[in-house]
């Protein structure tokens, strides 16, 4: 049955328009997100199945090959999913700032809304200013962390760039172990020693798992 053909109280976005969105239920709100429907199966349908079967926590937790590989799911469902998931764990990071950072559950908690949910490690650096301010975060790669392709002049560009005077690395393990493997100790060596010559000092490297982290200055 074709969404126009049903009652107008129970079409999604007349209750929303007549109620708000918390009268509406997941597969409800879900459905307005995405909007339409396809052969056989209506915009409600594909909602309600996607729940039962995946749950929405399983939804936003997917890659995007991931969504596409689901009935009822293409490139542009799949990114509208994965928009809404990063636009809420941004509002959430921004109500919740950390402007100075004065130890390493700062970092965590800092990074551990962006990070919690990845599928890969995702390695970046987190730019001080002499008083330890935040001044900016750096992406610099994503996939499995390897010495041999991570490159100082990409780590360091981005804090010359931003004039800062110190900087900590932070990367995930999805996991959720935040023990320091062989590669990640070649890492931090080869990045302290490096920043060390161009002035530029690595104060700390910081993995975040579940709810834990490990700070390389606590070792």
């Amino acid at each position: 049955m074709k969404i126009k053909s049903l009652p107008p109280q129970d079409r999604p976005r007349e209750k929303f328009l007549k109620h708000g969105p918390e009268f509406l239920t997941d597969s409800e709100l879900l459905a307005i997100i995405l909007r339409t429907g396809h052969r056989g199966e209506n915009i409600i349908e594909i909602s309600n199945r996607l729940i039962n079967e995946h749950t929405l926590n399983g939804l936003f937790n997917c890659s995007l090959k991931e969504l596409q590989n689901i009935k009822g799911i293409g490139p542009a469902k799949a990114m509208q999913l994965l928009t809404i998931n990063e636009i809420t764990k941004r509002r959430i990071q921004s109500q919740t700032p950390t402007k100075k950072i004065t130890c390493a559950e700062d970092v965590f908690n800092h990074f551990h809304q962006k990070l919690k949910d990845k599928n890969e490690e995702h390695f970046y650096i987190l730019m001080l200013n002499t008083q330890n301010i935040i001044i900016g975060e750096h992406l610099i790669s994503k996939g499995i962390l390897d010495a041999s392709i991570i490159h100082p002049r990409e780590v360091f560009r981005p804090a010359i760039r931003n004039a800062s005077s110190k900087i900590i690395l932070v990367h995930n393990h999805p996991s959720g172990d935040p023990t320091p493997s062989s590669e990640d100790l070649e890492i931090n060596k080869k990045l302290k020693e490096m920043g060390d010559e161009m002035g530029i000092k690595v104060i700390d490297s910081i993995i975040i798992g579940n709810e834990k982290w490990t700070s390389k200055t606590d070792n």
